[in-house]
């Protein structure tokens, strides 16, 4: 019987402690630090300075026409180019920003970048100085430099491993600096002979302010906790405006303007960094 006592007593024993074992855990769970998670650091604004560099692969120029005058009556008549292009697809942009929270930011940006125009048409008259029955082709080639102004905003999605997908969005102005556009007429024989001598003509180009918008989404990655590196894609679109004067035209009456773009629609790739100040 005496091992059964030992039972009884070790039972006894551990039914006396195992309160005040229970007892002190209750009291550590209750003095144990509180954890909480907060996005209020994360929502903090931070000002940031940014700069890419843009790629146009694919560019858009609408229907691009000039204007044709007849002295003898004081019309004009509209001419479409048959062929349009812009080329030079290279562009750069600095700007600065704020992130306004986690999820939003926005910010200026400066943009400059430079086109050429190549156009061809056929219109069913003679060339200037050829005979009757003819036909005469012209080709158009000229520069451009624009400088754009812009305010974007974006949102931030959710951010894994470092990387952060955003869309955006962005209104402003581009101011379109056209150079001397250079015409060169080349005789077509149908019904009459061509004499067979070259021609041309050059246009003083026009500028303006035209408005503009975009649209764009990429994905950002954290290098560092202020440095990011950006890449995405970008659309924008430039309203049409002016391109060129009338040259001797004028001095037959002829006014206003000759050459008229119908804007610049740019999809771009688009790479750069941001660095935020604070």
């Amino acid at each position: 019987m005496d091992w059964r006592n030992g039972i009884l007593g070790i039972a006894l024993s551990a039914g006396l402690l195992l309160p005040g074992v229970s007892a002190a855990n209750d009291e550590d769970l209750l003095d144990a630090p509180e954890i909480t998670i907060s996005t209020e650091k994360e929502a903090g604004g931070r000002l940031y300075l940014r700069g890419d560099i843009g790629y146009a692969g694919w560019t858009g120029e609408g229907d691009p026409f000039y204007r044709d005058f007849d002295g003898g009556t004081g019309s004009y008549s509209n001419v479409p180019f048959d062929n349009a292009r812009f080329d030079e697809p290279v562009s750069g942009t600095i700007g600065v920003g704020y992130r306004i929270t986690d999820v939003f930011r926005a910010d200026l940006t400066a943009e400059y970048f430079e086109g050429r125009f190549d156009g061809s048409s056929l219109t069913a008259g003679p060339c200037a100085g050829e005979g009757a029955g003819t036909s005469c082709a012209l080709s158009h080639r000229g520069n451009f430099s624009a400088l754009g102004l812009m305010a974007n905003g974006y949102v931030d999605l959710v951010t894994l491993a470092g990387f952060t997908p955003y869309v955006g969005a962005g209104v402003g102005a581009t101011h379109i600096d056209w150079k001397t556009v250079r015409e060169t007429s080349t005789c077509i024989a149908g019904g009459g002979a061509c004499s067979g001598a070259a021609a041309g003509a050059s246009y003083e180009g026009r500028d303006s302010w035209r408005f503009t918008y975009a649209v764009m989404a990429g994905v950002s990655y954290d290098v560092t906790d202020r440095l990011k590196f950006d890449i995405g894609y970008r659309y924008s679109r430039i309203a049409g405006g002016d391109m060129f004067g009338f040259g001797a035209e004028a001095l037959a009456g002829a006014s206003g303007s000759k050459g008229h773009d119908d804007g610049v629609s740019r999809h771009e790739i688009r790479a750069g960094l941001r660095f935020a100040l604070w």
